[in-house]
C-alpha cells in the first residue's frame, strides 16, 4: 500500500515558510548513518564545518583528549585515602564524577555527528586512556589500599 499520496520522488525540503509570518526557516538534514569526510559539524553549529581539514583535525584532537580524560578520571586516585574529613572528600568525589559524566556526554554527542573519523578517534582516545590508566600494562606491584578501593570513581556504566 502506497502512503505517499502522490509525493513519490519528492526530496525533503530544506526550507519552509511560516504561514503566519511569512518568514523562511532553514532546516538542516542530520546524518542518520555514518559518513566519511571533513565537512562535519561536531558539538557546535558550523564547527568545524567547511573550514577545511585543519579545523577538522583540531576537532578530532579535541574529541581524542575528551575521551582520554574520561578514562583518566575513571582510573585516577586524586583523593588521598585515609582522609578524616568525609564531607570534603565526598564533595571532591562528587565534583570529579560530575566532570567525568559531562566529558563522557560531550564525547557521546560528538559521536552522534555520525562522522566516521569522530567515532574512530573517540574509540582511540578511550582505548589509549584505558591502556595507560586502567590496564595492567604499566601496573606496579602495589598493596591494596586499606579501604579496598583502587580508584576515586566507580567504573562507567552504559
Amino acid at each position: 500500500m502506497n502512503h505517499d499520496h502522490g509525493m513519490e520522488g519528492m526530496a525533503p525540503t530544506s526550507q519552509s515558510t511560516n504561514a503566519t509570518s511569512g518568514m523562511m526557516h532553514h532546516h538542516k538534514m542530520m546524518h542518520m548513518t555514518f559518513f566519511w569526510g571533513n565537512n562535519a559539524e561536531i558539538l557546535f553549529s558550523r564547527w568545524p564545518g567547511r573550514h577545511g581539514a585543519g579545523m577538522y583535525a583540531l576537532a578530532l584532537m579535541f574529541i581524542f583528549v575528551l575521551a582520554f580524560l574520561v578514562e583518566w578520571l575513571s582510573h585516577c586516585r586524586l583523593i588521598k585515602p585515609g582522609s578524616s574529613d568525609n564531607v570534603s572528600a565526598g564533595v571532591k568525589q562528587t565534583v570529579l564524577y560530575a566532570i567525568r559524566a559531562g566529558l563522557a556526554y560531550l564525547v557521546m554527542l560528538a559521536v552522534m555527528s555520525f562522522n566516521g573519523g569522530v567515532f574512530l578517534i573517540a574509540v582511540a582516545g578511550h582505548t589509549l586512556g584505558f591502556l595507560l590508566f586502567g590496564s595492567r600494562v604499566f601496573e606496579k606491584k602495589t598493596q591494596v589500599p586499606f579501604d579496598g578501593k583502587t580508584f576515586d570513581l566507580p567504573p562507567m556504566s552504559c
